[in-house]
């Protein structure tokens, strides 16, 4: 049975926890709900209340996702990269 593998500081994947999805260390709160409720208007005060994340756990998951997105090449519909 393979054990949580930290894939960034505070965020952590485990087969057997969300099916192998990022989840906030410590909890079974996944990244992209994380996300999309932050990108949904939600503040920190309120993820705490909801579901019990720390805004230092919040913010570890947009870490995650910045590095993500900073390693993420995009192409043009023509193939080239985009400007």
């Amino acid at each position: 049975m393979e054990a949580a593998k930290h894939i960034y500081p505070g965020v952590v994947v485990d087969p057997q926890v969300v099916h192998g999805k990022p989840v906030l260390a410590g909890t079974r709160i996944p990244v992209a709900l994380v996300l999309g409720q932050l990108a949904a208007g939600v503040d920190f005060e309120e993820l705490e209340r909801e579901y019990g994340v720390t805004r230092q756990q919040a913010s570890a998951g947009l870490g995650h996702a910045a590095q993500l997105v900073a390693a993420e090449a995009v192409y043009a519909a023509d193939g080239a990269p985009a400007q």
